[in-house]
């Protein structure tokens, strides 16, 4: 018994002592606990991978108010790719979670082309637009510098995209578009900002039109410069008008400061500005000179500069925002006049004796 009882044999075969075998079970007991405890972990970090993949497919990187914003799909790429482009753009906020949902959907039947998507789409929606139709492919409409209402309108009729004399008609009524900055009451005249549009012939819209171009003045010029414009003593509206003959008067950018100092000075002191390209304003073809000379001397023409004092009744067509920061930033100096060589090149004088001299000698009349 007492060799049974320290761990002998009996009958050939070994028998351990009771205490032994208690502490294989303990051993045993906490070895279970422990890989039972990493299961349960396994399993809660498993089900919260999928609940967190879940949500962020579902919910969008911005509550609301994202703008519409057109994305590119290049011929080539494939889905998975889409994803650090999609995060670089500011759509979506973790790769991951792209690559999940098209795990999760089984892939995505790609087209090349361009889509439109907001940052305020969950993931879910915005694979469903890039598994759409692309939209169709634009052309460009090239808006020139300077132009009138009247130019863009024969512009957009030459490529049939328009009825002549809707642009006219469209830009005349202010009160039916929206703009960050205050609108004029009469015409859009000068407020269209001159630029490269992308535009899609099949259902061009000429109110969605104008409106990009407001959009475009207003982000080119007003809501970076919004509070030096107010901080001024001159009215958006005035600097708009102002620059509308800087566009036209001065060829070189660099110079257009040194010219709007004139002018201003010009309109403070009361005196007539002299801006020829005013009576140009209202003729059918900008350069058809008998026609203009007949604006000259006509004394009761509302935009003969030469004999009327002040800003012309608004502005004579699209101006840049070179011309427009020129107008709400003129360069002072001691000039009063100014003329163009035969080479365009500007010769500013102090006084009318000088600008005289330099009439004769660069023959300019």
């Amino acid at each position: 018994m007492a060799g049974a009882f320290l761990g002998g044999t009996r009958g050939g075969t070994t028998v351990r002592p009771p205490w032994r075998s208690f502490g294989s079970f303990r051993r045993m007991k906490k070895l279970l606990i422990v890989v039972l405890g990493l299961a349960v972990l396994g399993v809660a970090a498993v089900a919260g991978a999928y609940l967190w993949a879940e949500r962020g497919t579902k919910t969008p990187k911005l509550a609301s108010g994202a703008p519409e914003v057109v994305f590119v799909v290049k011929k080539g790429t494939t889905a998975r790719a889409l994803g650090p482009e999609l995060q670089a753009q500011g759509f979506i906020d973790d790769p991951r979670l792209w690559r999940y949902h098209l795990w999760r959907r089984g892939g995505l039947a790609l087209k090349a082309g361009r889509f439109k998507l907001r940052a305020s789409m969950p993931i879910v929606e915005i694979a469903n637009v890039l598994e759409s139709p692309p939209l169709p492919e634009d052309i460009p409409f090239v808006m020139i510098e300077g132009w009138r209402l009247r130019d863009t309108d024969e512009a957009l009729t030459a490529k049939g995209l328009i009825k002549a004399g809707e642009y006219i008609a469209a830009a005349s009524r202010p009160a039916r578009f929206q703009a960050s900055f205050p609108l004029p009451t009469r015409t859009l005249e000068g407020y269209l900002y001159p630029e490269t549009y992308g535009v899609v012939p099949e259902g061009f819209n000429v109110h969605d039109f104008i409106q990009r171009q407001l959009n475009t003045f207003g982000v080119r010029f007003y809501d970076v410069h919004k509070t030096e414009i107010e901080a001024g003593k001159r009215s958006l509206h005035d600097i708009v008008v102002m620059a509308s003959m800087l566009e036209r008067e001065e060829p070189l950018p660099e110079q257009r400061p040194l010219v709007a100092g004139i002018l201003w000075k010009r309109i403070d002191k009361g005196f007539p500005l002299g801006v020829d390209a005013t009576s140009r304003y209202e003729l059918v073809e900008w350069n058809d000179r008998k026609e203009f000379l007949k604006k000259l001397r006509d004394n009761t023409d509302a935009w003969n500069t030469r004999t009327r004092p002040g800003l012309p009744p608004g502005p004579i067509g699209a101006p840049t925002v070179d011309s427009l920061l020129a107008a709400l930033r003129p360069q002072a100096s001691d000039y009063w006049y100014y003329l163009h060589d035969a080479q365009r090149k500007l010769r500013p004088s102090r006084n009318a004796q000088e600008h005289e001299q330099l009439r004769a000698k660069y023959n300019v009349y």
